[in-house]
């Protein structure tokens, strides 16, 4: 029972470093990434869609995102849910599709998207938080000798501790790679 805690909180926190990572892949950093534009919605009759299942999205040049979307009719709301989107996008529509050319990222906006991935990271952490939190309500709810209690208590504080140095590590790897011109 009290191993099932621990394997449960460390699962839990794998998920959590997982899900920043996913997250820090929408921080664009100077080159194109089709990913950047997965929390882009586009409303398509009447209901808000996920750009991804209204088009293709392919990176023809190193700066450069196109966008084909399977019905033409879409073009002006793929391009409203774009701008709407607020990711300093300028899409061209030329009819057919809508291409996107990266702008080069001035320091200014590169500061700006290093504020942005520490406030993930920091996200992440209280998640990891939170699971403690868990944890050890469910290790107190087992009633076990007092020693053994603060030992599993322990543990999953040192569980807390490295997941805390992962997320700070990801988070440093992903401001260098903003920062590096």
């Amino acid at each position: 029972m009290e191993e099932n805690i621990q394997i449960e909180t460390k699962q839990k926190m794998e998920l959590a470093l997982a899900n920043l990572e996913k997250r820090f892949t929408t921080v664009r950093a100077g080159r194109a990434n089709p990913s950047s534009l997965d929390g882009v919605m586009v409303e398509y009759y009447g209901s808000m869609t996920p750009l991804k299942q209204l088009a293709t999205i392919s990176v023809p040049e190193a700066n450069q995102l196109l966008i084909k979307p399977f019905d033409r009719s879409a073009l002006g709301a793929i391009e409203k849910g774009i701008i709407a989107a607020n990711l300093g996008y300028n899409p061209g529509n030329d009819g057919e599709t809508i291409r996107i050319v990266i702008p080069a990222l001035t320091e200014e906006r590169r500061k700006e998207l290093v504020k942005q991935v520490k406030s993930m990271a920091e996200d992440a952490k209280i998640v990891i938080r939170n699971l403690r939190h868990e944890a050890n309500e469910e290790i107190t709810k087992l009633e076990l000798p007092e020693d053994e209690e603060k030992g599993m208590m322990k543990d999953v504080q040192d569980l807390v501790n490295d997941y805390n140095k992962k997320i700070d590590s990801l988070c440093k790897e992903k401001e260098q790679e903003l920062m590096t011109v």
